[in-house]
């Protein structure tokens, strides 16, 4: 199998690292996109590595790249009309909406390589994305997708903070956006979080972009959003698979009755509960990259 470290250069010029794996004679490739926070696709490798094969034994190539929102804090080269600058990207800035530019990065890096039939893999605030990119391009080269542990944020910050501190912390994040000033780190969440008022904001206001999977809203009979509930997630036109770890540990406790929520809203998809797996599916990569692989290759 050929493995190679590439380099994907999106249209508004940042340059993202990631790693192309590839069976010989090929035309399908699964695209596959991290979660937040200190992730990366340069670590875990026995986990890649699983996966990786399990995907090339099925004749399906694989791209797994660092998008924009990797680490916690990270400075990217950003390349534009023959200039340079460096800005700061990472989780503590990044807006999800802007993985329209990643995954279409993406998408054409491999068109030049010749590849003709493209998969969407994401875990956590990956299959967050995932969504997010059908809703804002429902026009797309995707043929199927895969959505592992998909996350809700918005609930999971409401419950951290409880509803005075955080209804108070979302308006200050406002604000500051509004003035100019939302890429400053957030001293209130210190140390325990890492965000700029601009990155905590996209993440949890409820009627952001961010908050596709609002279970915390439905389960705890809370009223946060404004606007439809699942709306991203429900935007999906494409064959999709939607898997959970029986014991996700963000999932409110109750992996089958979130399973059901969106079973409900898009009962033509399939779904798959990995018995003993938490969110990540630790201790059960063998098992999820065959079940991955296999619908895939369907």
């Amino acid at each position: 199998m050929h493995i190679e470290l590439v380099q994907i250069k999106t249209s508004d010029g940042l340059l993202l690292p990631g790693i192309f794996s590839a069976p010989k004679k090929t035309s399908a490739v699964a695209i596959y996109l991290h979660g937040n926070g200190s992730s990366s696709v340069f670590y875990k490798e026995d986990y890649h590595a699983l996966f990786r094969n399990a995907l090339a034994r099925r004749g399906i190539a694989l791209l797994q790249f660092n998008n924009r929102g990797a680490h916690y804090i990270k400075q990217l080269r950003v390349r534009k009309q023959g200039s340079e600058e460096l800005k700061r990207y990472g989780m503590a800035y990044e807006k999800i909406k802007d993985c329209v530019y990643d995954i279409d990065a993406a998408v054409s890096f491999l068109r030049k390589r010749g590849y003709k039939t493209f998969y969407l893999t994401g875990l956590s605030t990956g299959a967050n994305k995932i969504c997010v990119y059908h809703y804002y391009k429902p026009r797309n080269a995707i043929s199927k997708n895969v959505l592992l542990g998909g996350g809700d944020d918005a609930g999971i910050y409401y419950h951290l903070l409880q509803k005075k501190k955080f209804w108070a912390l979302l308006a200050k994040a406002k604000r500051r956006v509004s003035a100019g000033t939302g890429e400053d780190i957030m001293s209130e969440l210190l140390p325990a979080e890492i965000f700029s008022y601009q990155g905590f904001y996209d993440i949890a206001n409820p009627d952001g972009d961010y908050n596709v999977f609002p279970f915390y809203e439905v389960l705890k009979n809370t009223a946060l959003s404004k606007k439809p509930l699942f709306r991203h997630f429900q935007s999906i036109k494409k064959p999709t698979l939607v898997v959970y770890g029986e014991h996700d540990e963000y999932a409110w406790g109750d992996v089958p009755r979130i399973v059901a929520l969106l079973k409900e809203r898009k009962p033509l998809f399939e779904y798959k509960i990995i018995s003993g797996a938490d969110h990540a599916g630790s201790e059960h990569q063998q098992e999820l990259s065959l079940v991955i692989a296999r619908w895939l290759a369907l």
